[in-house]
């Protein structure tokens, strides 16, 4: 495949699959592919397709959308399992530190 905005195209796809299906590794191949093909278009920028472009940021966009929400969700069930969270923090002296918390499932 020579067209960098083809190949964009693709992984957009690629990507938006792997989010909706929960396949992690699918999702890793398919973010590969589209730095990739972002490079290429960096390389040789397509000054005639503005319009092609403003539809593959969008969907780009959308794909954050989906992945930001799909790391809510593992966040949310991290943290009903008890995961230990690690949340930067200040002090009164504006010094940053960790604040470690966890939830304990039982209390034996």
């Amino acid at each position: 495949m020579n067209d960098p905005m083809q190949q964009l195209s693709d992984a957009l796809d690629s990507e938006r699959q792997a989010l909706v299906e929960h396949d992690v590794q699918a999702l890793i191949r398919a973010t590969g592919e589209k730095l990739e093909a972002l490079r290429a278009l960096e390389i040789r920028p397509p000054m005639d397709n503005a319009e092609r472009l403003q539809e593959l940021a969008e969907r780009n966009r959308a794909n954050g959308v989906l992945l930001a929400r799909r790391r809510r969700e593992v966040g949310w069930a991290l943290r009903q399992l008890g995961r230990s969270e690690n949340a930067s923090a200040y002090d009164a002296k504006g010094q940053s530190q960790m604040l470690h918390t966890r939830r304990p499932l039982a209390i034996a």
